[in-house]
């Protein structure tokens, strides 16, 4: 069986001050609604996955990303046994350049976060054991089970 694909990105910035930080938001409807976030989604018919964030970036942020500045670190698989339509895969990518500024959108409100400081306890459960390495540079390739209650991660691998 196939499952949805999705991709996500995480733009980074230095401070005024020099630390890392990465644009988030809280999803204000859908899949995760209410979880502080990643930039993306869903690819339409015939994307590719870099497409699809370019094109997800720019509708969530206003942001204007080349295709060349994302750098892909990652798959992710997300099984949700207890609601599989919820099930997907997610290819992960990190940037570092764009155009713009962000903006509020129908989807989010993009916040600079320290990377030192993620909000992990509002987000997904999955993102504790891998955004800070993506983050750092680490590639990832990973499964993760959610429970009966659709939010807490029982089987990461």
């Amino acid at each position: 069986m196939s499952l949805p694909q999705v991709c996500v990105g995480y733009l980074t910035r230095r401070s005024p001050s020099g630390d890392l930080q990465v644009l988030l938001g809280r999803k204000k409807k859908g899949l995760g609604r209410g979880n502080i976030v990643g930039l993306g989604g869903k690819l339409e018919p015939g994307e590719s996955a870099v497409e699809a964030m370019v094109r997800e970036i720019e509708e969530e942020s206003g942001l204007v990303v080349a295709a060349s500045a994302l750098t892909p670190l990652g798959l992710l698989t997300y099984l949700f046994p207890h609601r599989e339509a919820w099930s997907q895969e997610s290819s992960v990518f990190v940037c570092t350049q764009w155009s713009g500024t962000p903006r509020e959108s129908d989807e989010l409100n993009p916040v600079w976060f320290d990377v030192a400081a993620l909000p992990v306890d509002e987000m997904w459960d999955d993102a504790r054991h891998w955004l800070p390495g993506v983050l750092a540079g680490i590639p990832v390739r990973a499964t993760y089970t959610f429970g009966p209650d659709l939010a807490k991660v029982v089987d990461p691998v």
